[in-house]
């Protein structure tokens, strides 16, 4: 249905203007709860969009897998100042790069029990280090838990943005990936 994709406005500007950066991201990436891809059966997004990010489709969106796509889109809409590109330290559709772009801005913080997450951090799943480093999914953290709100996720529907109660680990592709950290929004 076109237009489907603009049926989940963001909270006030007026209610915005009274939280914290991370409480307006939480916000944001909450009031996306529900959101599918059209066709339902596609990647086809308003987050990849956004970004002009991915192949396009015919209703305007684009499509690729959005997680990364939908937390970046989230931090920007909040006020977070990052470049969306493929160098060194920039965020982008990969996963990875929330990882790459923290640790290059000295805001990873691994899963340990001496870290609790807060809102607006992004968890990073299915993490693999080395030359090319690879993750399996990143999600908003919206309370402390974590519990998140999961752009492209799989539960509730194929491609949807949903919630994620106390999410220490996600199944992809029928396999188990565990929290490995989160990337720290600036304050």
């Amino acid at each position: 249905m076109a237009g489907k994709s603009r049926s989940f406005p963001l909270p006030s500007k007026a209610s915005l203007a009274t939280m914290s950066t991370r409480e307006r991201i939480a916000a944001i990436a909450t009031s996306q709860v529900g959101y599918t891809t059209d066709p339902a059966d596609s990647y086809c997004n308003k987050f990849s969009g956004f970004w002009a990010a991915g192949d396009g489709c015919s209703n305007g969106d684009t499509s690729e897998e959005w997680c990364a796509d939908f937390a970046a889109w989230a931090w920007r809409k909040a006020g977070v100042q990052f470049t969306y590109g493929y160098h060194p330290g920039e965020l982008n559709g990969a996963a990875a790069s929330f990882y790459e772009w923290a640790v290059a801005h000295g805001r990873w913080q691994p899963a340990t029990s001496t870290y609790e997450a807060a809102p607006g951090d992004v968890a990073v799943y299915g993490l693999t280090l080395g030359a090319a480093p690879h993750a399996a999914h990143v999600a908003v953290v919206v309370r402390r838990g974590p519990d998140v709100v999961n752009g492209n996720g799989d539960l509730t529907a194929f491609s949807a943005v949903e919630t994620g109660g106390d999410q220490r680990d996600i199944t992809a592709g029928h396999k188990r990936y565990l929290l490995a950290g989160y990337a720290r929004p600036p304050a």
